[in-house]
């Protein structure tokens, strides 16, 4: 059988919308970070997947760092026909209806409203709305009411939030990139970004335009696979440094972890890049006095 031959980041890509269907879906965390990390080893593997379908099949897909038998067998069915019947039948049933409805308070009716008046497809879709205040002029909604389906979703989204952050628990000190290795990733995204020379990808969250602003930059550095996106919090979005906070995503054999590097404001480390969490190894890399620095607190 032919091949549509996508290539690596098709195929990363396709892996993290089934993770991100599934995490809506509350599917159990391992299984989430199970698709997660297959995307992230395809999309930094020096070979097209296609090519090793090609000539090891299947069980050479499974050789590759994270890709089991059932994801190995996405993989080749996306490759060969250019879809996955996995994904259609999780996207048929996260209909915008369905999802919206979910919410407590949004009956089947009121989320028909909102996905037809607003265009919301999404719970981040509706967070958006619920923020900017176009929630409260569809009929049935107050402020009241749009006060509530906020603190829901801050509730439900952070859940998920937390799940993640969880997965991507920081490990100890040891298994971690080395301090300028993170730093050397963020400024390379940071220069990339600002040069547009980075794929962009439409966050679900806070993004009502769907519009692809997002880059995110994948690397294999002394063995960890490292994935940099700018924080697209509503923290972030509220302090207007969503170009400055910059979420990097690592793992290597069976560690991963995230951090998250922004510029410092104020104390020694003043208008430096600076990992939170590792203030201290910071201080040392910059060759400073050691005293608190103030940095700022990137949001969950």
């Amino acid at each position: 059988m032919g091949t549509k031959w996508k290539d690596n980041i098709d195929v990363a890509d396709m892996l993290e919308r089934v993770a991100d269907l599934l995490e809506e879906q509350d599917s159990m965390p391992f299984r989430v970070n199970a698709y997660r990390k297959a995307a992230t080893s395809i999309a930094t593997w020096p070979t097209a997947v296609a090519e090793v379908l090609a000539s090891e099949g299947e069980a050479g897909l499974r050789k590759l760092p994270g890709v089991g038998r059932s994801i190995a067998a996405a993989v080749a069915e996306f490759v060969r026909t250019g879809q996955l019947g996995m994904l259609d039948r999780l996207e048929s049933e996260a209909t915008p209806e369905r999802l919206l409805a979910s919410v407590p308070g949004i009956g089947p009716e009121l989320a028909r409203r909102i996905h037809e008046e607003l265009g919301v497809q999404t719970l981040e879709e509706l967070e958006q709305a619920a923020h900017d205040g176009r929630l409260e002029k569809v009929e049935g909604f107050g402020p009241r009411r749009g006060q509530q389906v906020r603190e829901l979703l801050e509730t439900r989204l952070g859940q998920s939030r937390r799940r993640a952050a969880r997965l991507h628990a920081t490990p100890a000190r040891g298994a971690q990139p080395e301090l300028g290795l993170l730093l050397q990733v963020d400024e390379e995204y940071r220069r990339r970004s600002a040069e547009g020379a980075l794929r962009t990808i439409a966050p679900r969250r806070f993004n009502p335009s769907g519009e692809a602003w997002l880059p995110v930059l994948r690397r294999k550095v002394e063995g960890w696979n490292i994935r940099a996106l700018f924080s697209n919090t509503a923290l972030a979005h509220q302090q207007g440094t969503t170009k400055d906070w910059v979420v990097l995503y690592f793992d290597k054999d069976e560690e991963e972890g995230q951090c998250t590097v922004v510029t410092a404001h104020g104390g020694p480390l003043d208008g430096k890049r600076v990992v939170r969490g590792r203030e201290v190894e910071c201080l040392a890399f910059y060759g400073v006095e050691s005293e608190e620095a103030e940095v700022p607190q990137p949001g969950a």
